[in-house]
């Protein structure tokens, strides 16, 4: 599994900012992805696994990307799943900008 973050600046990602993923994964069947915050609370996609078809992110296994807003600071979980095969990574989301 293999992940690359589309951001408009430099981190840290902070609570609020959409956040663009796109993952490359193996295995096999569509993927799922759900997020869990700091507090235990399942985060919300703001757009589910869109399949890309062709792509010049050369890893292996096929591609999707995914879209998140965070809604609290800290340590996010974040897992996917497929059919045959599963990942997480774990996002550190810092507070709004003063």
């Amino acid at each position: 599994m293999y992940g690359l973050l589309f951001l408009t600046h430099s981190l840290p990602i902070r609570i609020g900012e959409e956040l663009k993923i796109v993952w490359r994964m193996t295995g096999n069947g569509d993927l799922s992805v759900t997020s869990t915050s700091p507090s235990n609370q399942p985060g919300v996609l703001t757009f589910v696994p869109e399949s890309h078809s062709g792509s010049n992110y050369t890893r292996p296994g096929e591609e999707w990307g995914t879209g998140f807003k965070f809604d609290e600071a800290g340590c996010w979980h974040v897992h996917l799943q497929r059919t045959i095969g599963a990942g997480d990574v774990w996002i550190d989301i810092a507070p709004s900008a003063p």
